[in-house]
């Protein structure tokens, strides 16, 4: 069984075109940045917001096909986990997870036999009793997922999974989410707009931008060769798109010398710890070489990572040590190194 969707939802100002399969078992993740059409695109999977062309498929049954067939979000075998999770507040954890159940036709004893079932797999059986508002923001997600899991759905939507969690819970959450996710058979689409996120979540990730995809791919494709400024910027790179020529790129603001010989539009890559900064310009090995004007500072984990302007803009990640070395401040000119080894070409 295979979710095939091919979704047009038009409206004043924007416009979803977005075609996406999710295989049994997998889970694909949406990225991009607001107003990308991530949640839109959740919402028609999920039944709440008609497509205004397309189809949506789950095997042989037809969700949604404009303008005749169309099943609504109660009748869809979709489990979803909203950003804000949208636990009752009147109901306990039990009750909460048990609704679902229960507004699918299962008598009180069995649902509540059920919920119980599916809160203990989520370790939360000592909160049985547990009203929403006395949760944790982890605790509070794991019972919105066991709710979501408990009507056996045959695709389970989750919209920002992580994003009402504090940095210190969100490790944890996330890894035991991997967990969930992993044992979960049917077809799992996740929206989020946090790259570490989708790539431990995601088998797949669909890069959309203004409504339409930009990249897909597995995580470590997406992130070793990304195809635009959005993506690179999210996976920590340097991208440029340019022409190529024997061992030379030609990037509209310079040229870059590569490791080896290309042919046409290329995007060149590199890390910016692979970015070396000097006082004077460097000689030595093939490197390629260019003045920059230090723009801003940024802290970066252990690295400090330096904006530069230049011809090329660079990003450039050096140690504390470097900074106090070459005392580098907003306004101060130096020369940017890269060797033609360390930048990745690939075709455009």
């Amino acid at each position: 069984m295979t979710l095939r969707a091919e979704m047009v939802v038009r409206r004043e100002r924007f416009r979803l075109d977005l075609d996406l399969t999710v295989e049994r078992g997998q889970v694909v993740a949406l990225l991009g940045p607001n107003g990308a059409g991530k949640t839109t695109a959740l919402r028609a999977l999920a039944g709440l917001l008609p497509l205004t062309g397309g189809r949506i498929e789950v095997g042989d049954e037809v969700w949604d096909r404009p303008p005749g067939a169309f099943i609504p979000a109660e009748k869809r075998r979709a489990g979803v986990v909203f950003q804000d999770y949208l636990l009752f507040g009147h109901l306990s954890a039990l009750e909460n997870v048990a609704f679902g159940l229960r507004a699918r036709g299962m008598r009180r004893a069995p649902a509540r036999s059920q919920a119980i079932r599916w809160l203990d797999r989520v370790g939360l059986i000592d909160y049985l009793k547990a009203a929403p508002h006395t949760l944790s923001g982890g605790q509070a997600q794991r019972v919105a997922l066991a709710r979501a899991l408990a009507t056996d759905p045959t695709v389970l939507l989750l919209d920002e999974p992580l994003a009402a969690l504090d940095a210190s819970t969100r490790l944890q959450v996330r890894a035991d989410l991997a967990r969930h996710l992993r044992d979960y058979h049917g077809h799992t689409v996740i929206v989020t707009h946090e790259p570490l996120d989708a790539m431990v979540l995601a088998d797949r990730l669909i890069i959309l931008e203004d409504g339409n995809l930009i990249q897909e791919g597995e995580p470590a494709e997406i992130a070793r060769r990304p195809r635009s400024d959005y993506v690179a910027d999210l996976v920590g790179l340097n991208l440029f798109r340019g022409t190529g020529t024997g061992t030379s790129v030609d990037i509209g603001t310079g040229v870059l010398t590569v490791a080896e010989a290309v042919t046409g539009p290329v995007f060149c890559a590199f890390a910016p710890t692979t970015v070396s900064l000097h006082t004077r310009k460097p000689a030595g090995s093939p490197r390629n070489t260019w003045p920059v004007t230090v723009d801003a500072l940024e802290q970066h984990a252990h690295l400090t990572r330096v904006r530069l302007h230049g011809t090329p803009p660079v990003l450039a990640d050096i140690t504390a040590a470097a900074v106090a070395d070459l005392r580098i401040h907003p306004g101060m000119r130096l020369w940017a190194a890269v060797k033609a080894t360390e930048i990745t070409v690939y075709p455009a």
